[in-house]
């Protein structure tokens, strides 16, 4: 197997091979990841980050991850103190990071700013996360995720509850599970159900699904609960936002009976309570934690 990709924009870029390249080569870094040993590969390269919106997990793990391959890490995690205070437009400071740094990975509240990037640089490019678009590395390491937990992706059934409409982590993973034998259920309101062009697009890919408004009626036979942050700073109208807020919520009491794992990109909000977070099927820590190995093999296979 081989990975041939050069830049990391959306995971419908990927084929199923290159999805199981990297989840195969995460597995194998995961040694690193969890300091049981120590990697060289990336010594003397730099990785540039360049994150508009706030980030926690994703910036971290990749930083982390490019230390754990013996790499550095320049860049900034937010717009002020940069130039782009001063007006510099994202194609100038692309270029600038780009004569620095090895590689670089963005994260933009613009749909398509990383292929932008990717088109106008001469290093490779990271998209991680670009508005209301794509999350590729997010989908990656929830891949990952219930591979460890199941052994295989095929045959799962998973539910994936919220923001549907807005929900960049959600609109890369169900492109990437069309790739396998799998069952959706979406559930969402109506006004935050999965978009329409998505949802054509998963029937031309003969992706099994439906569409549901109820939490609790529909969770009993999944094996995967995937949860999701309704997202206040994509709605354009506050009274929207307030009409949906808190209408999906998990606590120990509901989820103690259930079969499923229970994932979610984080932050959470409102939608997990804290008591949830000692059962044994709570895996979003977990999850996490596996965006280090991922993004190291990811890192790996795109910095030559």
């Amino acid at each position: 197997m081989s990975f041939n990709l050069e830049n990391i924009i959306s995971i419908r870029d990927f084929k199923k091979s290159d999805i199981e390249y990297i989840l195969n080569l995460a597995e194998e870094m995961e040694p690193v990841a969890r300091s049981e040993k120590v990697c060289h590969k990336k010594d003397g390269k730099l990785l540039g980050v360049m994150f508009y919106e706030p980030s926690t997990r994703t910036r971290l793990s990749f930083e982390t991850a490019m230390k754990r391959l013996g790499g550095d890490v320049v860049g900034f995690n937010q717009k002020q103190g940069t130039s782009v205070q001063k007006g510099e437009v994202l194609y100038d400071t692309a270029q600038i990071i780009s004569q620095y740094t090895d590689a670089i990975v963005l994260r933009h509240d613009m749909a398509g700013a990383a292929r932008f990037v990717s088109q106008n640089v001469d290093v490779p490019v990271i998209n991680a996360g670009d508005g209301p678009g794509q999350h590729p590395t997010q989908t990656l390491l929830d891949l990952y995720t219930m591979k460890r937990q199941f052994g295989d992706i095929n045959n799962l059934k998973i539910a994936i509850v919220g923001d549907l409409k807005y929900g960049r982590t959600v609109h890369s993973l169900v492109y990437a599970l069309a790739m396998f034998k799998v069952e959706i259920i979406f559930i969402a309101p109506t006004e935050l159900q999965m978009p329409h062009e998505i949802l054509e697009d998963l029937n031309k890919l003969n992706c099994t699904y439906k569409i549901e408004s109820t939490l609790l009626d529909n969770i009993d036979d999944v094996d995967v609960i995937y949860m999701t942050r309704i997202q206040k700073e994509r709605f354009p109208d506050p009274k929207e936002y307030k009409k949906v807020k808190g209408k999906y919520t998990l606590n120990a009491k509901n989820m103690q009976d259930k079969k499923a794992i229970l994932m979610h990109p984080l932050p959470r909000v409102d939608e997990i309570s804290f008591d949830v977070d000692k059962l044994d099927n709570a895996m979003y820590f977990k999850q996490a934690f596996n965006g280090v190995p991922v993004r190291m093999a990811l890192l790996d296979s795109i910095i030559k």
